[in-house]
């Protein structure tokens, strides 16, 4: 994709930066952290040589299990590891259960824990129950998988523990909810106390739990999947201590894996890169080694990242850029025939009060209490997801910062965060080919436009709707308004589910609703922003096209890629955005691009006008 292209450029400036951190910085600064952190990473020959030590204090302490409530012990203190440099890219946690601190969706103005269901290593449930041959496949190399791990930690019967190990996993993945359950907000968002969790998911000792993650004085949680958090709690009580402690073996070694010897490298990689997603070779030490740094100081790495890389004048531009937009929205508002005058004054009260971040946050975080050394890559790791555990844990009972990034200044992303009311754009997404200052404007309106449209439509997409412009998770349109929107959103999740990239399975429309809504919208919007900037003249356009037909050439650029066919199937299951090759065809919704490039009902691409989906 094209996104991968900026990707890469993005390393390898990060990377010149983090080495010069390395050869340049002073003691105890967070230039100093970074360069250690990489330096230790880097560091094979240490590593090779200390084999499997650093992780016996461990093994060790699950040795030491020898009940129930100690079974309780261990696993609470994995739940520190959720928010967790160690797996910085999984979009699920290896845990059995995780944990996330955010704002009350009931209260916007306190921050709770949000409990999550964990515990699988790979992907999705689908993994484990789905009976097709592709599926099938992944669950047998899982289990060989599982046992070579066994096998280079030194675990006698490897494959009678992985046989063991992969049955826990496949009733995990039983318990719990689908991709698509999860996404539903309104289903999520259960409250329990303390006490609750006794009487609606016995079998795991909470209080041994709880207080081992740090959280013994907590008494408010919300359960976001909570039959899941009963079946997972239940299965604790249920299947054997001894196959519970190879779990957390196998779990641990995985886990560290990345960061141990060579062999461990290699395995992990063989499962996790050819088998899951088809990767013929290991990325370079290097990228893995800016990654890792990235997760461990993300904030301290964009702050040298955005003094070189990002100047005030392209932050003023994105930011002009999403006035116009904002605008443009607003104006959409105004034109909906459907929505009645009270939807529409606290939808345009919600588009009023939306904080935009452009680049990097006000405030940079501060790394002065994480101790890194430069000959401990496993240690910095733990230490750095400890430290970032705790300071997530130290957000409760304090008022809400809604200004608080949820991304990195050299992350080639954007976010919308429903409950803060606010988005991120970071520096690393606002550069060729999504946004360049040196072309025609149109051309950014068409790519880091719909991608900036697409952040705001999520405040009102399927989920974003659902809150007012609090934060709160209110309703806040009449009942008649909410079944037009449903009834748009159904439609277009029919469009998307017709989507077959292999014979044998299709787009899930409803898991990628939100973000296709927000495609459509975007795209619409930004259109619209675009024209703004014309103030009525004429757009003007170049190389033989029309500058309505860049602004739509320059969006379908934007989704250019490659992908091997096992990444796509983990995707379809995984990911709640559509492929981008589907992404691109959002087009087929909009007046505009048919009267850009006179498409006619012959043509593959054509829907007809009452066909096309308008939810914005």
């Amino acid at each position: 994709m094209s996104g991968a292209v900026l990707v890469e450029l993005t390393t390898r400036r990060t990377a010149d930066l983090i080495r010069d951190a390395a050869a340049h910085a002073a003691p105890d600064t967070d230039a100093r952290r970074i360069g250690d952190y990489y330096a230790a990473f880097m560091d094979e020959a240490r590593i090779e040589s200390l084999g499997l030590k650093p992780l016996e204090p461990e093994l060790a302490r699950i040795d030491a299990v020898h009940d129930r409530r100690e079974l309780a012990q261990a696993l609470g203190e994995t739940l520190r590891a959720d928010v967790d440099v160690l797996n910085s890219t999984n979009l699920h946690t290896e845990n059995l259960f995780g944990l996330w601190v955010a704002q009350d969706l009931d209260d916007p103005g306190r921050y709770l824990p949000f409990l999550l269901q964990g515990g699988l290593v790979m992907p999705d449930r689908d993994y484990y129950l789905d009976p097709s041959a592709p599926m099938a496949a992944s669950r047998e190399k899982y289990q060989a998988h599982i046992a070579r791990v066994l096998e280079l930690a030194h675990f006698k019967d490897a494959a009678a523990r992985a046989a063991r190990i992969f049955e826990l996993e496949r009733r995990v993945a039983q318990a719990h909810w689908t991709r698509a359950e999860s996404e539903q907000v309104l289903k999520g968002d259960n409250h329990w106390t303390r006490r609750d969790f006794d009487t609606r998911a016995p079998g795991l000792d909470w209080q041994a739990f709880l207080a081992a993650a740090d959280l013994a004085r907590q008494d408010s949680f919300v359960v976001w999947q909570p039959s899941a958090v009963t079946g997972l709690s239940a299965l604790t009580a249920s299947e054997p201590l001894d196959t519970w402690k190879d779990y957390l073996r196998f779990h641990a070694v995985e886990r560290a894996s990345p960061y141990l010897a060579k062999a461990f490298v290699a395995e992990h990689f063989d499962f996790h890169g050819r088998v899951l997603t088809g990767v013929p070779q290991l990325r370079e030490r290097w990228k893995r080694a800016i990654d890792a740094t990235d997760a461990a100081l993300g904030d301290a790495v964009g702050k040298l990242y955005v003094a070189r890389y990002f100047p005030p004048a392209d932050k003023a531009r994105a930011q002009q850029m999403v006035r116009n937009l904002i605008a443009a929205f607003g104006a959409r508002i105004d034109r909906l025939e459907w929505m009645a005058p009270e939807t529409r004054a606290k939808a345009k009260a919600k588009l009023a009060t939306l904080t935009v971040g452009v680049g990097y946050p006000d405030q940079w975080r501060d790394y002065s209490a994480l101790v890194v050394e430069p000959a401990d890559a496993y240690g910095n790791a733990e230490r750095a997801s400890l430290f970032e555990y705790r300071r997530n844990l130290a957000k409760l009972g304090k008022p809400v910062d809604r200004s608080e990034w949820a991304m990195v200044p050299q992350e080639v992303n954007a976010v919308n965060l429903p409950a803060m009311n606010a988005l991120n754009f970071p520096a690393a997404i606002l550069q060729p080919p999504y946004f360049d200052p040196r072309r025609d404007v149109v051309l950014d309106y068409g790519a880091i436009g719909a991608v900036i449209g697409h952040e705001i439509s999520h405040s009102f997409d399927d989920q974003g709707a659902l809150f007012d412009a609090s934060g709160r998770l209110k309703n806040w349109w009449t009942q008649a308004d909410f079944a037009h929107f449903q009834q748009a959103g159904k439609r277009l999740a029919e469009e998307f589910a017709r989507y077959r990239p292999f014979p044998d399975v299709h787009v899930n429309g409803e898991q990628t609703l939100s973000e296709n809504i927000a495609d459509v919208a975007g795209l619409s919007v930004s259109y619209d922003a675009w024209h703004l900037t014309l103030h009525d003249r004429p757009a003007v356009g170049a190389g033989g096209f029309s500058a309505e037909q860049l602004f739509f050439l320059s969006f379908a650029q934007a989704w250019r890629g490659k992908i091997r066919e096992a990444a796509l199937r983990q995707r379809l299951v995984t990911d709640g955005h559509a492929p981008p090759e589907y992404r691109a065809d959002t087009v087929r919704n909009l007046d505009a691009w048919y009267a850009a490039f006179d498409v006619k009902p012959a043509e593959k691409l054509y829907l007809a006008p009452a066909d096309r989906v308008r939810v914005w």
